[in-house]
């Protein structure tokens, strides 16, 4: 076993991952294929469990939070691991959990917290924990993401990690005792409790790392703290795991006539028609996502409960900036007003859709609710492409989803609208598409010119949207800022935004920025949603989230 893995390491550089050797990759694949035909092959459920089988809408991009960047992913993950403080289920109020307390320093540069005593991490075929959680595994969760050089860190981007500027704010993290953990700040930061909250700084066993050869085997068979415990995944199949019988939130009683599940499957649907019709047939109990169109007879289905929630979110179609001629404002203005957004949310969203403003929801205390509607001027666009130089327009690719998604419920159906819309300006649009995983992968890559995309909040703060989505360390290669977009004047008042916890200065600060994203039309803000699923009646104590999590812990079946 490697000693050491939750200690200081010499600070490397943020991107550059360690070589690998031909030998060592060869046994990282043997390791990996003997950790998931160990999981895989796990004794079946007894004929008397309750499984709850969850109709998801596609496959996880990882099973390793630290690398996690879709809420889909996320949401396996968090069946399976706890963070230090986490949002109460519902909402964006944060509360204790693996950390029992914390404190915060007078000048908001340091943080202490002190972690639950006897919380048990699960085992597997190849490893049975030896002690409780400790500082070390908080230091090793953190670290590998944070350090170059640190075994762990792997080839991942860790994009959550550094977009939020967390390896720069970061001055030290330390152990002063095995049940406290002190993170030291460069300077103050308003949001860096909310952002521990996230899947990202998930808490993972420095104890198991030690018996693997690398990431790549932590991320093949995950180990956590959660309620339920990895049982197995198959790609385009399902992810299998095991309720965990020594979680240390021990739920109380089943309501009567209902029993808590001691088996989760999220079985991986990507067509909606397909997860409504295994969830009448009770092949699933639980689905994301049904499409608008269906809603109405899934309320009015006495066997099935319709759930909604107006969450966190915005839908866009981004310009790269770094391209021509999207690097011209006056094409980026010409694209905004070109677009019909009121005709195309009601073809696509029906009632499930609102109009968007900006990139912040309505909801957000940050939105400004004076910035004015985007308005639908084609004469006004065509004088501006006429401006720019493009009066005979141009030809230009346009990346639209292949999978819903809880801000967009049809990526070809929007891209055929966006397309009618620009071709009226000159702009001769082909549409292009991938399987989800690639499709992330090249948005990401910077390769598209125009793309179709959406973010859901991961902590209720301004700043995961702004500064995720727009801030220019964010437009980085591998960045979450797709536009590659980097406005100095955006990214000051985004940036003293997060410096200050004065809610009234923070607010000023947003609308400035607000301003600027109206201005420079690095996207075309689309639509936010009220988001929906459907259960069937005998499960008990599933709700939605504004943040698009979806926990099942505490969940019960009856008959």
């Amino acid at each position: 076993m490697r000693a050491g893995f939750g200690g200081a390491a010499r600070r490397g550089g943020a991107d550059k991952a360690r070589p690998r050797r031909g030998g060592r990759a060869r046994a990282t694949f043997v390791a990996v294929r003997s950790i998931l035909a160990a999981c895989l092959l796990l004794a079946p459920l007894s004929a008397r469990a309750r499984t709850l089988v969850f109709c998801s809408e596609g496959n996880p991009e990882t099973l390793d939070p630290a690398l996690a960047t879709t809420t889909t992913a996320m949401n396996v993950a968090w069946q399976m691991f706890n963070t230090l403080v986490e949002f109460a289920p519902g909402s964006t109020e944060i509360r204790p959990a693996l950390a029992e307390s914390w404190t915060i320093s007078p000048d908001g540069r340091s943080y202490d917290f002190t972690l639950r005593e006897g919380v048990r991490f699960h085992g597997n075929a190849r490893f049975s924990p030896s002690r409780p959680l400790s500082a070390e595994d908080v230091l090793f969760s953190f670290l590998r993401q944070w350090k170059a050089d640190h075994p762990f860190h792997g080839r991942g981007s860790y994009s959550y990690f550094h977009d939020l500027g967390l390896a720069d704010l970061i001055e030290a993290i330390e152990a002063p005792d095995p049940r406290t953990v002190r993170f030291r700040l460069r300077e103050p930061d308003a949001t860096f409790l909310a952002n521990l909250a996230q899947a990202f700084a998930s808490i993972q066993s420095a104890e198991y790392a030690g018996t693997l050869p690398d990431a790549e085997a932590l991320a093949a068979a995950p180990v956590g703290t959660g309620p339920f415990a990895f049982a197995g995944y198959r790609a385009d199949v399902a992810v299998r795991y095991r309720a965990f019988p020594d979680y240390w939130r021990a739920g109380g009683p089943a309501a009567p006539g209902t029993e808590r599940i001691d088996g989760l499957v999220f079985s991986v649907t990507p067509n909606p028609a397909v997860r409504l019709a295994k969830l009448r047939a009770g092949e699933c109990q639980v689905m994301a996502f049904p499409a608008p169109a269906d809603v109405p007879a899934i309320a009015a289905d006495p066997a099935l409960v319709l759930v909604g929630e107006a969450e966190l979110n915005v839908s866009y179609l981004a310009a790269n900036t770094g391209k021509p001629p999207f690097d011209d404002v006056r094409v980026r203005r010409a694209i905004n007003l070109a677009i019909d957004r009121r005709t195309i949310v009601e073809a696509a969203y029906g009632a499930a859709g609102l109009v968007a403003r900006g990139p912040l929801p309505p909801a957000l205390w940050a939105a400004d609710a004076g910035l004015p509607d985007l308005p639908f001027d084609r004469i006004e666009a065509v004088r501006l492409m006429v401006e720019s130089g493009n009066a005979a327009g141009f030809d230009t690719d346009l990346w639209y989803l292949p999978v819903s998604r809880p801000y967009n419920p049809d990526g070809r159906r929007v891209g055929d609208l966006i397309r009618a819309d620009l071709a009226r300006i000159g702009i001769r649009v082909r549409l292009v598409t991938a399987p989800w995983a690639e499709y992330r992968t090249t948005l990401y890559g910077g390769v598209p010119t125009l793309m179709l995309y959406g973010w859901t909040g991961d902590n209720g703060d301004p700043d995961n949207f702004l500064n995720v989505l727009l801030g220019c360390r964010a437009a980085a290669p591998g960045g979450a800022n797709l536009a590659r977009w980097c406005d100095p004047e955006f990214d000051a008042a985004v940036q003293a935004a997060r410096r200050t916890a004065d809610i009234p200065r923070r607010k000023a600060l947003y609308d400035t920025a607000q301003a600027i994203f109206r201005r420079e039309a690095p996207w075309v803000p689309l639509a936010h949603t009220i988001v929906h699923m459907a259960h069937r009646r005998g499960v008990v104590g599933f709700r939605m989230d504004p943040l698009g999590r979806h926990l099942f812990e505490g969940v019960a079946l009856g008959d």
